[in-house]
């Protein structure tokens, strides 16, 4: 794309942002502090211009080169609304002279959320916030929503009061047709107008729209029954007058007692306005398809912040309005956002006497279509899930619910710090109910599900009737002190029910305590002693859990070193076990007579005899490669004594990965009988191993002279190939269960 191309796509995105963002930052300016009163009017309207111009310039200077757009965001105006409400119910307020201690107590408020929410971000915590859970948000959410919603109620209907509980049918008597026609049409449009226009965002044509029919009626005589004009408003460049007024609650120890309020409140609004900048940035990336550094964006914004209260604006953060028109008009850097700043100013310094004659029934019908898109749309889902759930789930979709109407009603009806002390409350009850629950993912027998090592016909069936012995514990998410007393409790069943061995898989295990590895040890303990074993698998030298575990004597603490990289090798230690309990060792250090293989059954010995003379014996020392994958498959082996394994050796992996191991009495390279193919894994003697060897033309001559015997030998493969087949599917089966 050419730079004349780049630039005039910057330059539409910059347009297309101001557009947006100027009547927004105006309507939210006047949302945040319009607790306060209707002389407090110009002051909500300077404070979000200078949101709306110096955030970004202060980001810009922080060397943010995206095209994110910083301004007010309801979010934030509902909290700082919140804030305001706070202050005034508070013995403080009383206390206050006059308009400019008021704002200096407000912006100083935000001056500690910017550099909180600045801290948060220069220490990494931007990752942390995420974990307050969903219900305890979308309270805040609906919150916000109902707050802005029914504030903006008063200039739709034509009021010049805010609505009161106590007096509201009185108040709605007042209320002006033409007012609220004129705010009814401008919310329709703004909902409903980009199905007319896909190159005017909605929000511009309902705008435009309340502005000429509410002039319109002004025209035609009936100025009476509008409501009001934002009224006279003179723009000045923001000073260091409130910056100033920050020393007075060092300084006066009269203040020193409204502080710890003061930083309650500076917190709650960094804790939830990080967590809605990360929200944004997590949307703004999927339209985008840009990472953002989210630590450095909650830098960036709190400095940003920081410096506007000081100056005697509000706080912004990411606009998800501005920025998706931005991106959609063609601004992808700092640019568009540059030029979306210096038209608002422009407009400030050159423009307002145009924003003195805004009717506010237009700016309310702006904010009231922001609060009803702000209000959370899980909470309706939730609501429809729940009439179709079954019992099993009501429980879990009732306590989310019952969260949010908590959060939303304390926030509403109480103050924004016992809101967020609620959710704070709330997330850690949650965290340890979720943490509490069982760690163990599943677990099985060792007669449903077997190791990779082939064993031959009668082991098979020994494992099928003893394999109970053998337990298995997979374990998922984190083992402390409140996992890992059940996990004590089923091993100690297991036990009691007849288990031997004790497999614990932690393989999907994030994290482990002191406390869990100290429970591992002590059962550990407590089960030698009765004569059974307990072992870890999947404990890798090289990760931290086996860092961990080691440092706190955790393997130490199994007999014999009993830890392993993986459950298939655990299981084939534990099935080794259990077969030599029952036989002794006879089968690993005796070769198994030729004629007793189970591929030469149902031969007479005459037809073994001939079958015999055409087999060679095959000695391989210990770590020996019997063949490699690739090779010609021209072999077949019968395993008289020893142990072999089909290894692969995957792309990027550190070390092979072991197939299927193969005992005395089974078969492999079978595939050599039937195709001829090249190898399609290497194979390795794990000790001393015996085979028979038949050749695949030496089988072919043996076909051709005997057929008998040849098919006798196909049907004993296929026989052992079957069973292979069963078990495979069995395996299959059980982890699917």
């Amino acid at each position: 794309m050419a730079s004349s191309t780049l630039l005039r796509a910057e330059m539409a995105g910059g347009v297309a942002s101001a557009l947006l963002t100027l009547p927004l930052s105006l309507g939210f300016g006047l949302f945040a502090l319009s607790p306060l009163g209707e002389h407090y009017t110009g002051y909500g309207v300077l404070a979000g211009l200078y949101s709306a111009i110096i955030v970004p310039v202060v980001a810009m200077l922080l060397r943010s080169r995206s095209g994110l757009i910083f301004a007010p965001r309801s979010v934030q105006s509902y909290l700082i609304n919140l804030v305001v409400l706070d202050l005034m119910q508070s013995e403080f307020y009383a206390r206050l002279p006059d308009p400019e201690h008021t704002l200096t107590v407000i912006f100083f408020v935000l001056f500690l959320a910017g550099i909180l929410q600045g801290a948060f971000g220069a220490i990494g915590a931007g990752s942390l916030v995420k974990y307050i859970p969903s219900p305890v948000i979308a309270g805040f959410q609906n919150a916000g929503a109902i707050l802005l919603l029914w504030s903006q109620l008063a200039p739709i209907l034509g009021l010049t009061q805010r609505l009161a509980p106590g007096t509201l049918l009185q108040q709605l008597q007042d209320t002006q047709p033409l007012t609220l026609a004129i705010g009814v049409v401008t919310c329709l449009l703004m909902v409903h107008a980009g199905k007319l226009s896909q190159r005017m965002p909605a929000v511009i044509i309902g705008l435009a729209a309340g502005l000429g029919l509410y002039y319109l009626f002004l025209a035609c005589g009936y100025g009476a029954r509008l409501g009001p004009l934002i009224g006279p408003l003179a723009f000045t460049m923001p000073d260091m007058r409130y910056l100033a007024g920050f020393s007075m609650f060092v300084s006066e120890p009269q203040w020193w007692a409204l502080l710890p309020s003061m930083a309650v409140w500076a917190a709650s609004l960094a804790l939830i306005s990080s967590l809605d900048v990360l929200l944004c940035a997590k949307v703004m990336e999927g339209v985008s398809q840009q990472r953002q550094d989210h630590n450095l964006s909650l830098v960036r914004l709190g400095l940003g912040n920081a410096v506007v209260a000081a100056l005697g604006g509000i706080s912004s953060a990411i606009s998800l309005t501005s920025s998706q028109a931005n991106y959609h008009a063609g601004g992808r850097t700092h640019f568009s956002v540059l030029l979306s700043t210096m038209l608002i100013l422009l407009v400030a310094l050159f423009g307002t006497a145009w924003i003195t004659v805004f009717p506010k029934v237009v700016i309310a019908s702006m904010l009231l279509v922001t609060a009803w898109r702000l209000f959370d749309r899980w909470s309706l889902q939730l609501l429809k899930r729940l009439l179709v759930a079954g019992p099993q789930h009501r429980t879990s979709l009732l306590l989310d619910l019952f969260i949010i109407v908590l959060v939303t009603s304390v926030a509403l009806w109480t103050s924004l710090v016992t809101a967020v002390g609620i959710g704070l409350v709330v997330s850690v009850a949650s965290f340890l109910l979720h943490m509490s629950q069982s760690v163990i993912r599943r677990s099985f027998r060792g007669d449903v599900l077997h190791s990779r090592k082939t064993r031959a016909l009668w082991q098979q069936q020994l494992l099928a009737a003893q394999g109970r012995r053998i337990v298995v514990f997979e374990l998922e998410g984190a083992v402390f002190f409140g996992t890992a007393e059940h996990l004590v409790q089923q091993i100690e069943h297991a036990i009691a029910d007849g288990a031997t061995v004790i497999i614990v898989d932690l393989k999907r295990v994030t994290d482990i305590d002191s406390t869990g590895v100290r429970f591992l040890t002590q059962v550990s303990e407590a089960i030698v002693k009765q004569g059974k074993r307990l072992l870890l698998s999947s404990v890798d030298d090289h990760s931290r859990l086996s860092h961990f575990l080691h440092a706190m004597g955790g393997t130490a603490a199994l007999p014999g070193g009993h830890a392993f990289v993986d459950t298939d090798q655990a299981l084939e230690w534990a099935e080794d076990q259990l077969i030599l309990a029952e036989l002794g060792e006879v089968e690993h250090r005796v070769e198994l007579p030729c004629e007793q293989l189970a591929l030469f059954a149902d031969l007479s010995p005459a037809e073994f005899e001939v079958v015999q003379r055409r087999l060679s014996r095959q000695v391989y020392a210990k770590g020996e490669t019997v063949f490699r994958e690739g090779d010609p498959g021209q072999q077949l082996f019968v395993i008289a004594k020893g142990e072999a394994s089909v290894r692969i050796h995957p792309s990027g992996a550190l070390r092979d990965m072991r197939l299927v191991t193969f005992c005395a009495g089974t078969v492999f390279g079978e595939l050599a009988l039937l195709d001829a193919n090249a190898r399609s894994a290497s194979v390795q003697a794990d000790d001393e191993l015996v085979c028979y060897v038949l050749e695949y033309s030496v089988f072919q001559q043996l076909a051709d002279d005997y057929p008998g015997i040849a098919v006798t030998l196909l049907r004993n493969l296929g026989r052992e190939l079957s069973h292979r087949l069963r078990r495979a599917n069995g395996v299959i089966s059980q982890m699917e269960t």
